[in-house]
């Protein structure tokens, strides 16, 4: 069993208007094999606090904590918070000119384990976890993400996760620029990776609809960089009926 906690988290950026508070307080803990959802209007701070915990230059923490099993995350440089079992499915992840998937994969789960797969296992692996994605065994030999598609960069993401076996999975918007076939097939892809790894989920969305076919313990309501409400499944389902307006109000008065 392990434990991601997020206390109290204040978070900044760089603006050319200057400096600007993004998080304003974020307390948040997520076990093994639970999933969160964040939800919440554009703006609201849900992909900060995912490229937080990740670890990206651009944002800077002013106070609070990130731990994962009473370790400090924050004071872990990128790679060590991905060998500590933190993994990032990007909203737009980017190409990687020259750099093969199949190798990008191999050198990602070497780095992370601390050891090379024995190539005969990982080469199953690999194709397994394709096949179940529906991705053609060709894009193995293809640079990573140049010229796939929205839902096949997203299928990408997800094989990388069913691959690394995280301890917790930061899915910033997965959902985005998916069909409904794709959809499916990603989200049991998540499903999958979950339930043979045990690990915990972080699943920023703005829509229920990735909700229907991965099923949130919880649900967090993100407005102006702080979490406004929380619950279970069914406050998903008061989101997707009367929307985000009647957070709002209360925002622009404080």
């Amino acid at each position: 069993m392990s434990t991601l906690e997020i206390k109290d988290l204040h978070v900044t950026v760089e603006t050319e208007q200057g400096t600007k508070e993004i998080l304003r307080g974020v307390t948040l803990t997520i076990e093994s094999g639970q999933t969160h959802a964040i939800m919440g209007p554009n703006g609201s701070g849900k992909s900060t606090l995912a490229y937080s915990i990740a670890g990206h230059p651009k944002y800077t923490v002013t106070s609070g904590t990130v731990t994962l099993d009473g370790e400090d995350v924050l004071a872990m440089s990128v790679d060590e918070r991905a060998r500590a079992g933190v993994f990032l499915a990007m909203q737009y992840p980017v190409e990687v000119p020259g750099v093969t998937v199949s190798n990008f994969l191999r050198t990602a789960k070497t780095a992370v384990s601390g050891e090379a797969p024995k190539l005969r296992t990982w080469v199953k692996d690999v194709k397994d976890a394709m096949g179940n994605l529906r991705m053609d065994p060709a894009f193995a030999e293809r640079n990573v993400n140049e010229g796939f598609s929205g839902g096949e960069k997203k299928r990408h993401e997800i094989l990388q996760m069913e691959l690394l076996r995280p301890k917790f999975a930061v899915l910033d918007e997965t959902d985005s620029g998916l069909d409904v076939d794709a959809l499916r097939i990603v989200s049991e892809g998540v499903n999958r990776a979950k339930e043979s790894t045990g690990s915990g989920v972080l699943l920023i969305t703005h829509y229920t609809r990735i909700l229907r076919y991965i099923q949130p313990d919880f649900v967090h309501v993100f407005v102006d960089g702080r979490i406004a409400e929380q619950g279970g499944p069914e406050l998903a389902e008061r989101l997707e009926a009367e929307g985000y307006d009647r957070f709002l109000p209360a925002t622009t008065e404080a």
